[in-house]
Order: C-alpha cells, then structure tokens, then sequence
C-alpha cells in the first residue's frame, strides 16, 4: 500500500490557480434533471444545432476516401498551402486585408485550442494579460494555465461592454504583455467599432504590448451592422493578431477548425509550439474547409437568417413575458440582467432554479467571470417552437408567487 505521505501525483498549481468551471456543475444539474423526469430546453452551451452545408460535407466524405489523407498532416503539404492561400483570400474579399498565406496565416485545431496555446507560447511568470471581464474562458484561463497573471478589465452596461484602456495602472501596463479582445463579443453580444479598434492598436503600440481580437462571430450580425477587423487598422499587423473559426459561421464546430491571421513573427512563434505538440489538422477536414471558405456563401447567409428569427422569437416572447430584454446586434446570444424578481440569487442559483422548475438550461454569468455576476446568456441553439416553449415556461415562474 502507498505510503500517503509520500504521494506526489496530484495536480499543478497552475490548475489549482484555475476558476471553479461552472458548466461542470450545470452538466450535473442537467443530470440530476433528466434522472427525474424533467424535460430540457438546453440554451446553456453555443453549440450549432444544424449540421455542416452539404457541398462542405460531400468535400469531406469525398477526401476522406483517399488512403492518402490518413497519415500525418505537416505544414509542408500542398493542401495546408492551399487552405493558406484560401483564407488570405477570403480576408481579402471580407475585410479587403492583403494577407501573405505563408507567413500571415496559421491553420489551428479550433480557434480555441490557437487561444489557449498562444499564452502559453509567450506567457513566463508574473506576465500580465489585460482581459475584458466578462470574457469567453479561454480569454482568462489560457493565461492562468500558462503560469501568467489577469489583470480583469471590468466591462457593463455604463461602457457599453467596451473595456476603458485609460485608466489601468502604470505598474499594471509596465509588466502588461497582451490585450485581449473579442468583438462581436461572447458573452455580452456587444459590438465595436472601428474607431475602438483604432485605439486599442494606438494603445498597444504605445505600450509595447500585442493585441488580440476573437472574431468568431464577424458573420453572425444583424440590423445592417457589419463587424470590422482589427486588422484593417493602418498598421495593426505590427503588433496585432485575430483569431477566426468555422464553428460558427459554417456550422463545423465539432470539426475542430480556426486559424489565425496577423503579425508574421507572433505566428512564427505560436506555430513553434504548435509543432511540438500536434501533427496538424486532418487533411480531410482541410479540404472541406477551402471548400467552405472558397464556395458559395448563401449557407453563411440563411444561418443568420435563422438566428435572427430565432433572437427576433426569442427576445419578443421574453419581453411579453415580462422579463425586458433588448434585441443584440451580433452573436447567436442573449444577455440580460436576471428577472428583478429574483435579483437577490446569484446567477448560479437562478440557473439552478430555471432548470429544476422549468427545465430550461441557460449559462449563468460568473462562468464567463466574476463581473458577469447578475446576468444570464441564453444560446439561441433550439428551433422556434423550442424558444416558444422555453419562454412560456419561464412566464410560468416569473409568475409564480415567491
């Protein structure tokens, strides 16, 4: 028997460092739910509910069946060259950014997977990474799995969910090495403008420090806006990266495929590790994606459709509903305030609330950090009738008497 004493298999103290991961707990919750017989309508996680466009799936099933696509994915194969050249080009026609594919663009396992590993590829001790708060995880968790410091940038309603870069303490930027931006931004839906994006790039070429924007979701936008680039700010490529997914856009997120595009030597650097720890992406799915990327865009076109009758159903059944919610600009979220009802529950508990009494899942704001306290996200991931329901349902307890 072991001696216990003696026992040094436990986690790193960088995972300890590590907030409690909230959708753990709604995973349980959610099971605990089903084991009793509740019916869920899970608008917790942004999760697409439609499949791939077909002509992307066809390239996939098509590439697939070639022995030759099976091995090892390296950097050197034509199709990564191809796949390069496809989204410099799609940049080109999306944002009118020149993009040379060999040393501006980098392929990644999901945008994700391109976050986290970027922290870790620059990141040494008692760095600091300036991160708006609430953020998407990654944003704020890849840092602390890299052994660096988040300085949280508190982010509402009163800034327009737009971080103040005016007012961070001088020995907070002395040590400052990243900026961290994500607009369209989840979980908030908030926009930017170009006029920000002109100022966060001012203000890391003042400071010596590289900023980063997640553009996941420049496609998914309603009401006429059009979400801009950081990179088609005069000079941002010096000092700035993006990052992009097809999760979203093409409905692939379980294909795991993103990328990056930017400065030539933060890439260099962020491939360096990448090479260490994977073998690249399935060939297959690289195929697909210059597929999806190069062919027609009406697939795009109709996903947003969707989303927007979805957000348009949604917000209007809530609203009569009494629980005041406006129409987001962008995203496949809804962010709001809880019900004033039940403003004295912490998002976690109202969450909790929701799914035992009426089995509707929703992400609670603190799993996005702690200034995401008082606020709910809903992911518009069900059909119509599904929102239908889940908002008659929620009318029920905000009826009911406490």
């Amino acid at each position: 028997m072991a001696d216990e004493s003696k026992n040094k298999i436990e986690e790193s103290k960088r995972m300890k460092r590590l907030p409690l991961y909230l959708f753990s707990i709604i995973d349980n919750l959610k099971k605990e739910a089903r084991e009793q017989g509740i019916d869920l309508i899970d608008l917790g996680m942004g999760n697409p509910d439609k499949p791939a466009p077909d002509h992307v799936i066809a390239e996939l099933c098509k590439r697939a069946r070639d022995p030759k696509n099976h091995g090892y994915s390296r950097s050197i194969d034509k199709v990564e060259g191809e796949l390069r050249s496809t989204i410099a080009k799609w940049y080109k026609k999306r944002f009118g950014i020149e993009l040379d594919p060999s040393s501006e663009v980098l392929p990644l396992i999901g945008s994700k997977e391109g976050i986290a590993h970027l922290a870790l590829a620059f990141f040494n001790n008692d760095d600091i990474a300036l991160v708006p708060n609430p953020a998407y995880p990654v944003h704020f968790n890849g840092i602390f799995i890299a052994g660096g410091v988040v300085h949280n940038l508190p982010i509402n309603e009163e800034n327009n969910f737009l971080p103040d870069l005016n007012n961070i303490p001088k020995d907070i930027l002395a040590k400052s090495k990243l900026l961290f931006l994500g607009y369209p931004h989840n979980p908030t839906t908030a926009v930017a403008s170009i006029d920000f994006f002109k100022k966060a790039v001012a203000f890391g070429r003042k400071n010596g420090i590289m900023v980063v924007n997640d553009l996941a979701y420049s496609d998914i936008v309603y009401d006429g806006y059009k979400a801009p680039s950081i990179l088609q700010v005069p000079g941002a490529k010096e000092s700035c990266i993006e990052f992009h997914t097809l999760s979203k856009s093409y409905n692939m997120a379980g294909w795991r495929i993103g990328f990056a595009v930017g400065n030539s030597k933060i890439l260099k650097t962020l491939a360096k590790l990448k090479s260490y720890v994977d073998f690249g992406l399935f060939k297959p799915i690289q195929y697909a994606t210059i597929k999806a990327l190069s062919g027609p865009q009406s697939c795009v076109t109709k996903q947003v459709a969707l989303y927007k009758k979805r957000r348009d159903i949604m917000v209007d059944a809530l609203n009569k509903a009494g629980w005041p919610i406006q129409k987001p600009k962008s995203t496949m979220y809804l962010w709001t305030k809880i019900p004033d009802k039940y403003s004295a529950l912490t998002s976690m508990e109202f969450v909790s609330l929701l799914i035992k009494e009426t089995g509707v899942v929703l992400s609670p704001g603190t799993g996005f950090g702690e200034y995401g306290e008082g606020y709910v996200r809903f992911a518009l991931v069900q059909d119509e009738k599904k929102l239908i329901e889940a908002a008659t349902r929620i009318r029920k307890l905000l009826e009911m008497e406490v």
